[in-house]
């Protein structure tokens, strides 16, 4: 447990990368499923999602996410699994693409 903990409990990303890797993420996973929302909406959907899924990697899979690349796509598969149960809850997404 001597490793430094980032933010929101993630090792080895920062605030700044965590708001760029969490910004990608959401949005790439908006254009994935057909969503759009705005910036800070990306960010904020990349960010829980990158807490998820690096969750679900460390206790479900047993896989370690450590690295800007693995972290990315941890945010990603969280990303879509948050726009998801968004859909789910909501009965259709908010703003769909046209």
């Amino acid at each position: 447990m001597d490793e430094p903990l980032g933010v929101l409990g993630t090792p080895d990303i920062g605030f700044f990368s965590l708001i760029i890797i969490g910004g990608l993420a959401g949005w790439i996973a908006g254009m994935i499923l057909g969503i759009r929302h705005g910036i800070l909406t990306n960010i904020l959907v990349g960010i829980v999602g990158s807490w998820i899924g690096s969750y679900v990697a460390d206790n479900f899979l047993h896989f370690a996410v450590a690295g800007s690349g693995k972290h990315f796509l941890a945010a990603l598969v969280g990303s879509i699994i948050v726009l998801l149960i968004w859909q789910l809850i909501h009965g259709r997404s908010v703003y769909p693409q046209q």
